[in-house]
């Protein structure tokens, strides 16, 4: 599995994928994609406003080569239709990639931004939606973001909603790529917490897809 980030940022995901019997490998070199059975986009800082066409208005730290590296990695996948996972940022540069738009700054970014450590809030998935397969059509989820995705991006369809409306999970149409806006990699194994669900579903399902 790879996992397009930067290795001193990917300890969690890498000790998630392991747990589940799976070699999580960090790189951000466009990849043979012969060696992969499928990619994780990981979270991260704020996403360069020209790539969804803004100028900023709300957007704090980014980095534009590791945005542009990220979208190229993703579109590797994309055009070999292998599953992808984005999380939080991850989840973002999707819908960004598929031509969908941002908010730099949620006006309730108070109930989801990381303060110390992650929020935690009540979610609702669309009934019948992969979510709601694994969790129920009430959940919650842990929180560490004031951005978020705003238009869909072509043959993407949101499929969470935080109870202040935020966008918190969404697929693809035809393809077998997915994404979420909280970070499953904290919230299971030796991180499980009590106030949320168990990110490990999330990232078997992802798993069993390949």
């Amino acid at each position: 599995m790879l996992i397009a980030g930067e290795a001193d940022k990917t300890v969690n995901y890498e000790s998630a994928m392991k747990k589940l019997g799976v070699l999580g490998e960090t790189s951000l070199h466009v990849p043979d994609i012969s060696f992969y059975d499928g990619l994780i986009l990981p979270g991260g800082g704020d996403i360069d406003p020209k790539l969804f066409g803004q100028l900023p208005c709300g957007t704090g730290f980014f980095d534009p080569v590791l945005d542009r590296l990220q979208l190229a990695i993703l579109k590797a996948f994309v055009i070999s239709h292998k599953p992808v996972l984005g999380i939080c940022k991850g989840m973002q540069l999707i819908n960004i990639y598929f031509g969908g738009d941002m908010l730099q700054h949620l006006k309730t970014s108070k109930n989801h931004a990381y303060v110390q450590k992650d929020q935690v809030h009540m979610s609702v998935a669309k009934k019948r939606s992969y979510l709601d397969r694994l969790y129920g059509e009430r959940f919650a989820v842990n929180s560490a973001h004031h951005q978020g995705v705003d238009s869909p991006g072509k043959g993407i369809e949101y499929v969470q909603f935080a109870e202040d409306g935020v966008t918190e999970g969404l697929r693809h149409r035809f393809l077998p790529i997915w994404g979420v806006q909280w970070h499953p990699e904290r919230m299971c194994f030796a991180q499980r917490r009590e106030d949320a669900v168990d990110g490990s579903l999330l990232l078997s399902f992802f798993l069993k897809t390949n």
